[in-house]
Parts: C-alpha cells; structure tokens; sequence
C-alpha cells in the first residue's frame, strides 16, 4: 500500500536526488561487462557449460543473474540463441530485420550508457541471495529495434501494426511475474510495448524509448519472468518478433513514488504527444514536469480549481513526473511523453 505523506518540496526534491545513492550495488545496469564497440554476446562463444547440444550460460550484474542458452543441436554453423538472455551495445536504430536483432530501438542503453540486455519471451532472471525476497523497484524497458520495425512496417511474417486503415487494435504488451520460494506469485505487472487500441489513431504508438516500469506490485519475490503476448498470431504462434530490451534493474533513481502522496489527480492523455490535462478539486500553487534525473524542465504557477491544461510538446520522448504542489501537499504522478 502507498503510503500518503506531506513534504516539503525541496526536502522531496531532494530525496529525489540522492535516491541515485541508495542500493546502487543493486542495480544492473549492465555496465560491468565488457564489449568490444558495435557487439553483443548471446552465448555463441560456446563459454557455457555443454549438455545435449545446448551451452547452457548466465552472467552477472548488479545483485541479478542472466542465465543464457545457446542451442547447437543442429551443428554448431546453425547454432542460435535460443532462451534467456544477451547483452549488446549496438547503436543501430534504424536497420529493419533479424539481422539486428540485438539492438535497442532507442539507440543506447537507458540514459545513453552504453550495455543493456535483450531479453526473449519467458526468460527469467533470478535475483542472488543478497536480494532475494525483497522488492524489487522496477526496469527500464524499450523495444528491440527488430520488433519496433516490425510492428511500425510489418515484414514477411509480420502485419504492419494497425493494418492498413490504422483502425486494427492490434498490440504487443509485456507480463512480468515474480517468483517467491520458487512459487510463480499471483502478482502481475502489465506494460504495452506497443498499443493502438485507442478509438483516436494519433494516440497509437510504439515504444521507442527507455520507460521505467514499476515492479514493486510483484511484491517480495526471489525471481522475475518476462511474458511476451501480441495481437497478432498465426497458426504458429506470435507473429511479432518475440523479443525486448532492458537496462538498470532494480534502478533506484525514479524510485519517488516511495516518498510521495499516492496519485490523488488524473493526467491524460498519458502517453502525451502535445497537452496533458488534469483535474484537481484545490487551488494548485505549482505543477512542474521533472525528469528521472530531479531536473525541472517545466513549470507554471497559480493555477485554479478544475481542469487544467500544460503544453508538453518539446519535451523529447521519455518518461517523467509531473508534481503538484498545494500548499503543503505534494502529488506526483508519472507521465509518458511519446
């Protein structure tokens, strides 16, 4: 449960802040491995330990484990990565097709670094003892550049998101379930990589950019697992590309929702493209759109009671929060700019 708390706001601008302080040896942010530029690793060195023609693999960042397969039950020149994990530090965002299947379509890893990991439909990632059992905070997700060109042009086995008319409600969304004592949890977390479902088509979109996605509705888990459903299936299954991207897990840096008022206020639409309304039943002294980082890249003062309009048009795309400040209450609500 969220719990309500009224703050000052430079103190909670200032938890904010330091938040990048606390845990950091618990994120996996993936930077401790090492790659040459322009390269992934998906297990196709064979490091792994040998069984039945797979090479069987993991590797390690901040308090997670990554496990890998490598399959070459088909001769070692038709070997793929078949389960688990990769990691990569390809910039290419723009080339369509499997041969770029371990880039990010944001271009970088989260906040420009340089690694992030490319994950695949049911993989898994186990926590160490160190973080067993406890809550993890969340994950930066985006898609792979392959599925988001996919979706964005269709290609031999894939529609074009949309369809023709732009009316299909077609979507391609990501399940994350946890795992305590080894017992797949009740709990669930949903996040739309890509949803045009919505009765105006301008408000479709597709992800192309790291989104912070809150994990802490899975509760006290010991592992997580990652779920890839689409609208679009055939007789063999998922046509869209069943894979994803994700940086700083267990990042602590957005973890503010822990120090704020729980949402109290609406904002929509939410993901925004050009203006973001809300209501509210109090006078608002302030509204100001921060960014992950603390930063204030927006604000406007004394605003009334009622419906409320705030242009976030040249904001980039990304996620950010927007804080509302009536006298001495704080409500914070996050928002996605696409």
């Amino acid at each position: 449960m969220r719990k309500k708390i009224k703050i000052a706001s430079s103190i909670l601008l200032g938890l904010m802040l330091s938040a990048t302080n606390i845990n950091a040896q618990a994120v996996s942010d993936f930077e401790n491995l090492t790659l040459s530029p322009n390269s992934f690793w998906d297990g196709s060195d064979q490091s792994g330990t040998h069984q039945n023609g797979t090479f069987n693999s993991f590797f390690l960042s901040g308090n997670a484990v990554f496990p890998n397969v490598y399959d070459t039950s088909f001769g070692a020149v038709f070997g793929f990565w078949s389960s688990g994990f990769a990691y990569s530090n390809i910039k290419d965002s723009t080339t369509a097709g499997v041969g770029n299947l371990y880039a990010a379509r944001a271009g970088s890893g989260f906040n420009n670094s340089q690694n992030y990991a490319v994950g695949q439909n049911n993989s898994i990632n186990q926590l160490t003892p160190a973080l067993q059992n406890t809550t993890v905070s969340g994950v930066f997700i985006t898609n792979g550049t392959y599925p988001a060109l996919s979706m964005k042009n269709g290609d031999a086995f894939a529609k074009i998101f949309g369809g023709a008319s732009g009316n299909d409600p077609d979507w391609f969304l990501l399940t994350i379930k946890g795992y305590s004592n080894g017992v797949l949890t009740n709990n669930s977390v949903e996040f739309y990589l890509a949803d045009y479902r919505f009765s105006d088509n301008t408000q479709d979109y597709i992800v192309e950019n790291w989104q912070w996605v809150d994990l802490t509705g899975l509760g006290a888990v010991d592992s997580v697992q990652y779920f890839l459903t689409s609208s679009d299936t055939g007789a063999f299954g998922m046509n869209t590309p069943a894979f994803f991207c994700l940086d700083n897990f267990n990042d602590q840096t957005v973890a503010v929702k822990e120090i704020t008022l729980q949402n109290t206020f609406s904002i929509y639409p939410n993901p925004a493209t050009d203006n973001i309304y809300f209501n509210t039943e109090n006078t608002i002294d302030l509204v100001e759109i921060i960014d992950v980082t603390g930063k204030t890249l927006l604000s406007k003062t004394n605003l009334g009671i009622g419906l409320q309009q705030l242009n976030v048009a040249e904001l980039t795309n990304g996620i950010y929060f927007v804080r509302i400040l009536s006298g001495d209450s704080i409500k914070i609500s996050r928002l996605i700019k696409n």
